[in-house]
């Protein structure tokens, strides 16, 4: 009983000592569909979206804890397999001003021209790489939005098979389609959806999937999933 105990305090002491020796408690990477089945408007709702959620009051306040060690945030837009961009670089999330210039920089990007297919597994294998990037971090954490099923190259499962060993949480967001007079179907398609991406997709021991019920509910369940994700450890009696 004595050396689980011992063990078990060890282990925490060192999880404590990982995070607050970190040059960065979190890296966290956003990946946006923008596959054929994204119209304009639900583009501009999907970046809009991820604008005010990342400003809103509780996910400002989680990126402005502990600013010494913050969060590192990275965003890219993916669709086909070969096509995949990113809209904000690896950005410190270091005080409110550059927080405001990220903000400002997600705004300002508009819709290019981007291939049709939903390469969903070959997103989740780009936004790991990325998050490779950052070895400094405590944690990882990749977070892939989408409104549909992968239908062309490497399968999620596939990705998420190889992907198993690196250490990293994935996390999914759904996006149900936006047709309110579909009722019943609507929900039952966004509970399919949900249910491969649990099956497929998410990765992790606290991995999770958020909804959303079309793209005009985008901004308040990315605002839920952040505050989800963006949970930090704090030490209390710390001087």
């Amino acid at each position: 009983m004595m050396v689980r105990v011992f063990l078990l305090v060890f282990g925490v002491l060192a999880l404590t000592a990982q995070a607050l020796f970190a040059q960065c408690r979190q890296a966290l990477v956003l990946g946006l569909d923008v596959s054929g089945s994204v119209d304009a408007r639900e583009y501009r709702l999907q970046i809009d979206g991820l604008v005010q959620a990342l400003g809103s009051g509780p996910v400002r306040g989680a990126l402005m804890t502990f600013p010494d060690q913050p969060v590192s945030l990275l965003v890219y837009e993916w669709s086909g397999p070969e096509d995949q961009v990113v809209v904000l670089p690896w950005t410190d999330i270091t005080s409110e001003p550059v927080l405001d210039t990220a903000l400002a920089q997600l705004q300002s990007t508009t819709r290019r021209d981007a291939s049709p297919g939903t390469a969903l597994g070959v997103a989740m294998q780009v936004g790991a790489d990325f998050l490779a990037q950052r070895p400094d971090c405590a944690t990882h954490t990749l977070d892939i939005s989408g409104d549909g099923k992968s239908n062309i190259g490497r399968s999620p499962d596939f990705a998420r098979s190889a992907l198993a060993r690196r250490g990293i949480t994935i996390n999914g967001l759904v996006i149900g389609a936006d047709a309110p007079a579909l009722g019943d179907l609507r929900q039952a398609e966004i509970n399919e959806l949900s249910s491969y991406y649990r099956s497929n997709v998410i990765l992790g021991k606290d991995a999770f999937v958020e909804t959303a019920i079309g793209f005009d509910d985008f901004a308040a369940a990315m605002q839920r999933k952040l505050e989800r994700e963006l949970r930090v450890l704090v030490f209390s009696d710390l001087k």
